[in-house]
């Protein structure tokens, strides 16, 4: 990293701007708005089907976002400032998730209702996950190891159950390898790490890169696949041809941050790889912003969202590319970090009523503007904020 002295003054400048914006935003915006129209103060846990304005739509409750925030809050908490209301709401999360959405088999389910009556459980894992770094993160908050102790028990029981054949119905009948889980469970791993000591965490980056590395990434296209056959080669269909840039810049960035926690110069190098085949394949040069969805062949997309731009790939590019620059030191990380935030502050961000627009046409048109569902809540935008806010002064810090 150069030193600060060697800065262009106006990056210093765009940095310290950018913490104390990402800070006002999240302190100001987005957690009073959850606080006052999710949190449910009655039965416990997180609402997120709410209207433009925060009106209630549907009180189900998503099952990921009982985690998500759970971890969100704490994380908050932890590096933003010590808003008790903040712990308190990661608390209300945890213990919902503990009393009513973990099945006799030990897999979560994906969605209940206010009061925690099982509706839906799907074949996947992800409430799971998340369900593991908000008990790890609000261990960090709380004091209580216990809730470490919970974390580590969780993601053992995430292991089991993606090895156990059989456990989970499968998405297709023909074999192969999934990017999903793959770059999540590093993510998982990365946040555990704060709080558990085991060797596990480590096994399961290294894992899940070479996962990632070996079958994943394909030079040929520049790009990385959702699906692959199990040896890694293309599955020629509409499907298996899909790239989605954001996730793929989602997994750059966790590998950037696994590369500073196991020291590897390797996974570094991979990360920003990924990065400049992701946001090649995703920022829109007509429009502006991250589009959903491309073909590895540029055929047409089947999805019918495929040129949509929604609001969490936009978080991913700008923690993405603040993070690359940390890395590199190289000004055209923080072009893109630039020209991505002016969209969003263009498009997605909603002065009115807070919060941002979840859904919008290629144009950035709003496609409808209703803030959450079972799928948006709190969770990209603020933990986009506070990982914004913690690079930006880790990056100033570093050339004091």
């Amino acid at each position: 990293m150069k030193n600060l002295v060697q800065m262009k003054m106006n990056s210093v400048e765009y940095l310290r701007k950018c913490a104390s914006d990402s800070k006002k935003e999240l302190i100001d915006v987005i957690m009073p708005f959850w606080l006052k129209y999710g949190l449910d103060r009655v039965h416990g846990g997180v609402y997120t089907c709410v209207d433009r304005d925060g009106t209630l739509m549907d009180t189900t409750k998503s099952v990921w976002f009982q985690g998500r925030f759970g971890f969100v809050a704490a994380y908050a908490y932890n590096n933003i400032e010590k808003n008790p209301e903040w712990l308190e709401a990661s608390r209300s999360c945890v213990d919902f998730i503990e009393k009513y959405c973990i099945d006799a088999d030990g897999h979560m389910f994906f969605s209940v209702t206010e009061d925690g009556k099982p509706i839906r459980k799907r074949r996947y894992v992800f409430s799971d996950t998340f369900a593991a770094i908000a008990m790890a993160e609000y261990s960090k908050a709380s004091g209580d190891n216990s809730y470490a102790r919970k974390a580590l028990d969780m993601f053992r029981n995430i292991r089991r159950m993606l090895a156990t054949p059989g456990f989970l119905e499968p998405k297709s009948y023909l074999p192969g390898k999934s990017h999903s889980i793959t770059m999540i469970m590093v993510n998982v791993a990365l946040v555990l790490k704060e709080v558990c000591d085991d060797e596990i965490l480590d096994t399961q980056i290294r894992e899940s890169v070479r996962e990632i590395e070996t079958y994943l990434m394909h030079p040929e296209f520049g790009c990385i696949l959702e699906s692959v056959n199990p040896d890694g080669s293309l599955i020629d269909t509409c499907e298996g041809r899909m790239i989605n840039p954001g996730h793929g810049i989602e997994t750059a960035w966790f590998l950037m941050a696994a590369s500073e926690s196991l020291k590897d110069d390797h996974i570094r190098d991979l990360a920003l790889k990924v990065f400049e085949w992701q946001y090649k394949w995703g920022w829109d040069e007509q429009y502006g912003g991250i589009i959903n969805f491309r073909d590895c062949r540029n055929f047409s997309c089947q999805d019918y969202s495929q040129d949509m731009k929604f609001w969490w790939p936009q978080c991913e590019t700008m923690i993405a590319a603040l993070y690359a620059y940390k890395l590199t030191g190289e000004d055209r990380y923080l072009e893109i970090h630039r020209q991505t935030e002016e969209w969003v502050e263009k498009h997605f961000r909603d002065h009115e009523f807070g919060e941002w627009y979840g859904y919008l046409h290629r144009d950035g048109t709003v496609a409808q503007p209703a803030k959450g569902n079972l799928f948006k809540g709190p969770f990209h935008i603020p933990r986009m904020l506070i990982v914004s806010y913690i690079l930006c002064n880790e990056i100033l810090s570093a050339g004091e």
